[in-house]
């Protein structure tokens, strides 16, 4: 197929186009991850910063005594609570309970008073934060270096419910910027390296989506081959006929008689050729629409073996029956078809078995199936022939006569007509023992 320009540009062709939409979903599905891992690390870190301001300006609003003053005992609250001149906490007092989120090392806190002048600060504070108040509820900032920040702004009041000033909880944006700088470097190297396996794996099926369609080809090709060569022989005859007439300046009777009988035998072997490929066009293409009726396989396999007891008398072979079942076995199908598909069986076993030998047609029933045996004692045939002998136009070692192999088409018709009735056929064979071609009908 690799050799074949036209599958080979269509196999490329059909890889690519597959690599393309894949690559083009993973490409969605990774960005839709990246914005679903962001946002569900983004909601996280809401929550986080919600619930420790929470629980932190519940209990500061406890201690909180007078507007815009700090009571010692905030500090315990509060680690490394570093005051901004402002009286009230005149040394920093040892912290007796730390909250596990503010002592994680990326949170801050900053305390202003009612005006938005900046009072204290707590935990892991960056010096190089803006100091402008901001009252906005949520607020994300970057400091002169370049970090980002991210925090919360609430309101803070005194036991007795007087303003008292605001308190801000933030926190460092660093680990949440490496984290999905981290997943974007998977995406970049996951990605390509995914894209080359599905080009790869793309290629591979490729090649196997178009396996059945190039043997159909060459199937054609065959087909089309054996065919031209079937019609130039008898045309090739009458031609050569003709012209050999025509050569002839004076014919009697007698030489025209047998001209004619020439021509008249070659055209009917072109009209039985050209029947047989149309019959097989036509079931290709459509499903039998002959009104179904009730064939009975005891009269049939009856009447062939004695219609065609002349011809193996006259082949020197002798033609008999077994019926081993009592019961009448009906099937439903095209009665001329099922003629014409044991016809072809006995046939071509007459016909492919040598002087004394035997053809025995044997009617038999199994698990709701009829089955019809054609066995006979030719001349068998070798395991590489019976691979293609449903093949049209084959014939065993490409014997091509018209006395033995015909125009290739019987078995091949058989074939097509077994499977229009949703039956079977098979055949078993060795080289020198005879052939025994079997026929499965649902009953």
């Amino acid at each position: 197929m690799n050799q074949n320009k036209l599958f080979n540009r269509t196999r490329w062709q059909l890889a690519i186009s597959y690599a393309a939409v894949m690559g083009l979903i993973l490409s969605l599905l990774g960005l839709g991850g990246y914005k679903a891992i962001a946002h569900a690390h983004w909601v996280a870190i809401d929550r986080e910063l919600e619930s420790v301001a929470g629980t932190l300006h519940d209990s500061l609003e406890l201690k909180l005594q007078q507007p815009g003053r700090l009571e010692p005992i905030v500090n315990e609250l509060l680690p490394n609570l570093r005051l901004m001149g402002v009286k009230g906490i005149k040394e920093q007092l040892p912290s007796r309970h730390i909250l596990s989120a503010i002592n994680q090392g990326y949170y801050y806190i900053r305390l202003f008073d009612y005006s938005g002048k900046l009072i204290a600060t707590a935990g892991a504070y960056p010096e190089e934060l803006p100091r402008e108040f901001n009252s906005q509820y949520w607020q994300t900032i970057t400091d002169t270096k370049g970090n980002v920040y991210h925090q919360i702004s609430v309101a803070l009041h005194t036991q007795t419910q007087q303003d008292w000033g605001y308190f801000q909880v933030g926190r460092s944006l660093q680990d949440f910027n490496d984290y999905l700088s981290t997943v974007k470097w998977v995406l970049k190297l996951g990605l390509p390296t995914a894209l080359i396996l599905i080009g790869f794996a793309s290629w591979l099926l490729a090649g196997l989506a178009m396996k059945p369609i190039y043997s159909s080809y060459r199937q054609i090709q065959q087909f089309t081959a054996d065919a031209a060569h079937e019609l130039r022989t008898p045309l090739a005859a009458s031609q050569a006929t003709v012209e050999s007439a025509l050569l002839t300046h004076q014919l009697d009777e007698k030489e025209a008689r047998e001209i004619l009988r020439t021509i008249d035998r070659q055209n009917r072997r072109l009209t039985q050729l050209v029947a047989d490929l149309l019959l097989l066009a036509r079931m290709d293409n459509q499903a039998i629409r002959d009104r179904p009726q009730l064939c009975c396989l005891n009269d049939l396999v009856s009447d062939l073996v004695e219609e065609l007891a002349a011809m193996a008398i006259a082949s020197k072979v002798a033609l008999t029956s077994e019926v081993r079942v009592q019961q009448q076995l009906n099937v439903v199908g095209n009665s001329d078809q099922l003629y014409r598909l044991v016809a072809n069986l006995i046939v071509n076993a007459i016909q492919y078995t040598p002087a004394g030998g035997k053809v025995t047609v044997i009617l038999d029933c199994s698990h709701q199936e009829a089955i019809v045996q054609v066995q006979d004692t030719g001349i068998g045939m070798a395991a590489a022939d019976l691979e293609r002998i449903f093949d049209r136009f084959y014939r065993v070692n490409s014997d091509r006569s018209r006395h033995t192999g015909g125009s290739g088409l019987g078995l091949a018709i058989a074939q097509t007509i077994a499977r229009a009735h949703r039956g079977s056929l098979s055949a078993r064979s060795e080289l020198g023992s005879g052939s025994t071609f079997l026929l499965q009908l649902p009953l």
